[in-house]
């Protein structure tokens, strides 16, 4: 060992091994990524083999003793790279894109989330860096001064890259078409590795960034003809009985669907909700099948969705990556329509995920972010405002507004870590010794808590009896990373169709002089809302490029795609490449063709969204002979904060 160290390439190589190993062992305890077989496991320990050779190979290029520094500095940066993919693995069960390390505003704002999510043992991901200076230190004094013959580190680097091509071939062969037809990051990283898929997600944002470059109004007319052959006819009781009234949407912030009816410590967690989905008047319509279609934007893309039809991007958030496209959204569309006012409200800052931004592209005439609200102290928990002062002191702002008005309300306590100051906990947290999964059914009470509070105000100014009320959740709150704690709290095992179970986020609807349906079993999603809405209101969604189909609809399209290519429906779901039955909970062997073509169309769908997204297509599309397209020039959310503070 020692007469190896004495080496420059016996350094190169005790570092190419420490490096292997420890992302091995990353991969096997901080990661969840399916490994089934023989097959994937050899993949999951060969694929960070050539990774190593070749960004450590690098290094050897260095003349004398910097080729010892230049690997420490190399493998401080890999390792750099793969903890903070552990880290937001650990919140968002997902792997950092390009597009996402764009959004470095959002992480800024991420505070105790960050810190909550850091484990004692993490102090040990950079043992490998200490164990290299160490011998760095004791054994450069044996090392030629002279630089290493260039056909050592060409020798290395020819050996990663054959090494990557056995890689990939394996990979190909276990999973065919893997680069061509992949959503979900999980294959990736399994096949090739957390390095290689960075360097995959490189060029494939390249290449999207092209296809605005490239498009023309050609484009546009496979997506139209896809969107109109899937329209669903409006349901004739429900068309237009909600036109000219006001709209208020409630965002749910990380609230699932297994809240509601929930009991825990046996009472309820979420009463006021409950008594929405059970109430005897049938006031409101309940959706129990209703799903988040949202990918790494979380929240971000589920604002995309509802108000515009389009499905989030595989990769990053629209919000900021696609922030100056096209859109025809519904502000937009009810101004020009139906001459509505249309609003944001949300006790952050305005620039977080873009918004202050994309919110002019959507036609949005007012944003009440947190100038507009009382950030004292007592006030601000986590990433901002808490929800009972955000809801009280919208009122007056809601009655500012001219009507008919589109209000989106967006809460933010529940959200990760959920926390709530001492003292305004109202139920006690669970005890399955995992700090999320526990406390979240603390901000979760205190949210239900908000919104009765926030119900009573709006009858008390005489906004409520007039309003479609929508309730909606964006994303959802736990992770699978979280599924030890989870089995506990469902008393079943979390199982990859269980997991897609979990996905339902609530969806509830109130329209004036409408009898509720109570709870409506329709297999729907965010994708959903917005043609659904538009027939409520009397507009014909038929005119815009929209990928959900009407809610209320006879000839509504029950599929619910998951940006990752996984899908559900009534009677089946495909997670993870695997049929299974909803009801039995068995897999199914053989699907059957109906199963395979859905398959297909699923991809086809999600494919065309991206293509509108990437292309900005919609800029070559005119809804009707009315439309006019949207100028973000004519919309401002810079606001004289002394002018506010003289008028509150």
């Amino acid at each position: 060992m020692k007469k190896l160290l004495s080496t420059k390439m016996g350094f190169f190589a005790i570092a190419v091994v420490l490096f292997w190993i420890k992302t091995y062992i990353i991969y096997k305890t901080e990661f969840d990524l399916g490994v089934s077989g023989a097959m994937q496991e050899f993949l999951l320990f060969f694929n960070p083999l050539s990774s190593g050779l070749i960004f450590l190979g690098l290094a050897l290029f260095a003349t004398g003793k910097k080729a010892g520094r230049r690997i420490i500095g190399i493998s401080f940066i890999l390792g750099f790279i793969l903890f903070a993919n552990v880290v937001f693995y650990r919140f968002n069960g997902d792997f950092i894109t390009l597009a996402t390390m764009m959004q470095t505003d959002n992480f800024g704002s991420l505070g105790g989330s960050i810190l909550g999510l850091l484990k004692p043992y993490d102090i040990l991901f950079v043992l490998d860096l200490v164990v290299l200076i160490v011998l760095y230190n004791k054994f450069k004094s044996n090392w030629s001064t002279e630089r290493i013959q260039w056909r050592k580190p060409l020798t290395v680097l020819a050996a990663g890259a054959i090494a990557f091509g056995v890689n990939l071939s394996l990979a190909e062969i276990d999973r065919p078409q893997l680069l061509e037809r992949t959503f979900d990051r999980n294959y990736l990283v399994k096949y090739l590795g957390t390095y290689n898929f960075m360097i995959y997600d490189a060029v494939q944002s390249f290449e999207t960034s092209k296809q605005r470059v490239l498009a023309d109004s050609s484009d546009i007319t496979e997506v139209e003809n896809y969107t109109k052959s899937k329209y669903a006819e409006p349901n004739a009781e429900i068309f237009g009985t909600g036109e000219g009234k006001n709209i208020i949407k409630i965002h749910l912030e990380s609230f699932q669907s297994f809240l509601i009816d929930y009991e825990l410590h046996g009472e309820e967690v979420t009463p006021f909700l409950n008594s929405l989905v059970h109430d005897q008047t049938q006031d409101y319509t309940y959706f129990d099948n209703f799903f988040h279609s949202t990918e790494q934007g979380k929240t971000a893309d589920a604002e995309l969705t509802m108000d515009t039809s389009l499905y989030g991007l595989p990769q990053g958030s629209a919000f900021v990556t696609k922030g100056n496209n096209t859109y025809q959204a519904l502000p937009a569309i009810l101004e020009q329509q139906q001459d509505y006012t249309s609003g944001v409200f949300h006790g952050d800052g305005k620039s977080f995920w873009n918004r202050d931004e994309v919110y002019k592209q959507l036609g949005i005439n007012d944003y009440y972010y947190d100038i507009f609200y009382d950030m004292s102290k007592e006030n601000v928990i986590n990433y901002g405002l808490k929800d009972k002062p955000f809801f009280e002191e919208s009122i007056p702002l809601l009655e500012e507004m001219d009507q008919p008005f589109y209000a989106h309300m967006m809460t933010l306590t529940h959200h990760h870590p959920f926390v709530v100051d001492e003292g305004e906990e109202s139920i006690a947290p669970a005890e399955t010794g995992d700090g999320t999964v526990d406390r979240y059914f603390q901000t979760a009470r205190y949210l239900d808590e908000a919104l009765e509070e926030f119900f009573t105000d709006l009858k008390d100014a005489g906004l409520y009896e007039d309003s479609i009320i929508m309730i909606y959740g964006d994303h959802y709150g736990i992770s699978q990373n979280h599924n030890r704690a989870m089995e506990e709290i469902m008393g079943e095992e979390i199982t990859p169709l269980k997991n897609s179970e979990l996905q339902r986020v609530p969806f509830m609807i109130r329209i004036p002089g409408v009898d509720g349906q109570g709870t409506n079993h329709t297999y729907s999603s965010q994708v959903d809302v917005m043609p659904t809405l538009l027939h409520i209101l009397g507009i014909d969604a038929r005119d815009y490029i929209v990928f959900g189909t009407d809610m209320f609809s006879e000839g509504h399209k029950d599929f619910i795609p998951f940006r990752n290519g996984d899908f559900v429906t009534e009677k089946y779901s495909s997670i993870n490449g695997i049929f299974y039955d909803n009801t039995t909970k068995e897999v199914i062997e053989e699907p059957t063709e109906e199963m395979l073509a859905m398959k297909e169309t699923v991809l086809h769908e999600l494919e065309l969204s991206d293509k509108v997204l990437n292309g900005d297509l919609l800029r070559f599309y005119t809804p009707n002979e009315d439309w006019e397209p949207v100028d973000p020039n004519n919309y401002d959310y810079n606001y004289d904060v002394e002018e506010l503070n003289e008028k509150n």
